[in-house]
């Protein structure tokens, strides 16, 4: 089948406006990857062309773009799944374009780094020294939210980040909810008052857009909620 790609190309380098080139796949078959597409436009087409990927199999998250004005992996979505032999791929909304469809992802580390997603309980004389363990049912509780791969297809489908990028974001959100709600973990206050700023989980309006991007079927929208409620309640449960 023929599949017809409009793709968004900027370059910061050259200096021209950031416009839109149409190219045509002539021998796609409907289980290709739309990754699959874009290497084929990179290999035989225009060498230009530039976009993030790695593992090529949804695990690094690196090449999350816009593909039909929906956040997917382009290693995710195949040409069937769109249901359409026109495909317009654009670079995730809210971060700055370096090139084509290659973001500035470090306003997304920030966001990040600020909820302090890791271990925080140096003296802990529960454990001494020793693996603290937990129940099935313990682990249970934050399950959902250890399966973030950093892919920024949720905070950059938030219509509230794209109105502030000073709002941390969904992910951010996610990843700090991994460490309050995991009971060997001493630093849920310390999340909780970064999350109870202006620009912390109250700039979240429920709009579902996160938990709809995600290539990984984390419920966001319920990560953040459990966030929220351990906040007015002052109870981790």
């Amino acid at each position: 089948m023929k599949i017809t790609l409009k793709i968004y190309r900027y370059n910061t380098e050259d200096g021209k406006p950031p416009h839109y080139d149409t190219f045509v796949v002539p021998d796609a078959e409907e289980n290709d990857l739309v990754l699959d597409l874009l290497e084929c436009v990179r290999g035989y087409q225009d060498g230009t062309l530039s976009f993030r990927r790695s593992c090529a199999h949804g695990i690094c998250g690196s090449d999350a773009m816009r593909i039909n004005g929906r956040n997917y992996l382009a290693c995710k979505v195949l040409v069937k799944d769109l249901g359409t032999d026109q495909i317009t791929i654009e670079p995730i909304l809210g971060l700055p374009v370096l090139k084509d469809l290659i973001v500035d992802m470090n306003p997304f580390y920030e966001h990040y780094r600020s909820v302090l997603p890791f271990f925080m309980c140096p003296d802990d004389p529960v454990a001494d020294g020793k693996e603290r363990i937990q129940t099935p049912e313990e682990r249970e509780r934050y399950d959902d939210t250890t399966k973030c791969i950093l892919c920024a297809c949720c905070t950059t489908s938030c219509p509230s980040f794209w109105a502030d990028g000073r709002y941390v974001g969904p992910a951010a959100i996610v990843n700090a909810h991994r460490f309050i709600f995991d009971n060997r973990d001493c630093g849920a206050e310390d999340r909780l008052n970064i999350l109870n700023e202006q620009m912390g989980v109250w700039r979240c309006r429920t709009a579902f857009n996160c938990t709809e991007a995600c290539p990984r079927d984390i419920n966001i929208t319920k990560a953040i909620a459990d966030v929220k409620k351990a906040i007015t309640t002052g109870k981790i449960e």
